[in-house]
């Protein structure tokens, strides 16, 4: 048997739907700082910045680097669905090492609708006015987790290759250790 609404709940209805369909004829994209983090011993602060576009959903992230002096700024330049996940600043006074690590998703290797969780981290190494860039792991590498070496001024990652590509790490997948030198960000070796 049909139920009938009644007027408050057709009216109610009503103002939901125009309300949804006329916010998400809005085209413009809506950028969020959302978090602030100063990079100490600089006068640098890194903000990370999510977009949004149409239906209020997250379009990607992005890192604007700004110089409190001056008021000058470098924003990164991630692929739009990119997904940022840990940001840290690593600083070794006695080998002049101040780097940011940025740990993100920048690439769909899967090729289905965007950059998602079976998607690899990569790891990134920036100066702290954000100029200066190299990304340290591959594309295809599968990176779980890091550590720094202090004495010796490097970074170990540990990941895996898909060899299979599956989607997931299992025994036919290559599992690697890479050293990388942070002064010069140049690999160190391989495990």
């Amino acid at each position: 048997m049909m139920k009938i609404c009644t007027m408050k709940q057709c009216a109610t209805s009503l103002m939901l739907f125009l309300t949804l369909t006329t916010y998400s004829q809005d085209k413009s994209s809506y950028i969020v700082y959302n978090k602030l983090t100063e990079i100490k011993g600089t006068e640098f602060v890194v903000a990370s910045i999510e977009n949004y576009g149409k239906g209020f959903f997250a379009k990607g992230e992005h890192l604007l680097f700004i110089n409190t002096k001056n008021g000058e700024s470098k924003k990164t330049e991630f692929p739009k669905d990119a997904q940022i996940y840990r940001i840290e600043q690593i600083t070794i006074d006695s080998l002049s090492i101040n780097n940011i690590i940025v740990v993100a998703k920048t690439i769909n290797t899967n090729g289905d609708k965007g950059i998602d969780w079976k998607d690899p981290q990569q790891v990134f190494v920036f100066s702290p006015d954000g100029k200066q860039l190299a990304q340290l792991t591959d594309n295809n590498f599968f990176s779980s987790a890091w550590v720094i070496n202090r004495h010796t001024g490097t970074i170990i990652i540990s990941g895996h290759y898909d060899t299979n590509k599956n989607g997931e790490n299992n025994k036919t997948d290559q599992d690697e250790v890479h050293i990388f030198d942070l002064k010069t960000y140049k690999l160190v070796g391989k495990i």
